[in-house]
């Protein structure tokens, strides 16, 4: 009988197998740690964008307040140069005057509150334990935002100003930890008859 002898070959990676996957893995970890920073960052912006929303709409429903509980009059709701009461420009978020609407020639500095200076309007939030009202609250100053309120005619086909309906945009912006300031607008029409 006669034997062959076999011959295994054993064959590993090469040095360039193993660069190509650690570069195929680092691109995978990048790609998965710029996903979580993402998430991360809108997590954060997420409290601020609900206050901006809350504040542009709070602002756009004491407007239609005050047309429909006739504090205002319909040709009172126009920006100052237009003849009306709201300034132009944005604003910090101060107390309503007299008037109780904010953004108008009468609105006030909020007084210190807490931890807060007085200026801007500060809002309590819930601490660690997430209830309001409990001794961990934590206040928030909301000097970063400032609100614009438009008001605009709406055209007509001819061209001309429809005397009974108009156009009213509250932006809310603030800035965060990116250098470029955020915003939330709401558009509404706002007519003379309630």
């Amino acid at each position: 009988m006669m034997f062959r002898e076999t011959r295994h070959e054993e064959r590993g990676f090469t040095i360039i197998e193993v660069m190509i996957a650690i570069v195929i893995l680092s691109i995978g970890i990048l790609t998965v740690v710029a996903a979580f920073a993402t998430a991360v960052a809108s997590t954060e912006n997420a409290q601020q964008n609900l206050i901006a929303r809350q504040k542009a709409l709070e602002t756009l429903e004491s407007i239609f307040t005050a047309r429909n509980t006739q504090q205002v009059t319909f040709s009172q709701i126009a920006n100052i140069p237009n003849g009306g009461i709201f300034v132009s420009g944005a604003t910090p978020l101060w107390s309503a005057g007299n008037d109780g609407l904010v953004n108008t020639a009468d609105d006030l500095p909020f007084p210190a509150q807490g931890v807060c200076a007085a200026g801007s309007e500060c809002i309590t939030l819930p601490g660690p334990d997430g209830i309001l009202g409990t001794p961990d609250d934590v206040a928030m100053s909301l000097g970063n935002f400032t609100r614009q309120i438009e008001i605009a005619p709406i055209l007509q086909p001819d061209g001309s100003a429809n005397p009974n309906l108009k156009q009213v945009i509250v932006t809310v912006s603030y800035l965060n930890s990116s250098p470029i300031p955020r915003s939330y607008r709401v558009t509404a029409l706002i007519s003379a008859f309630r």
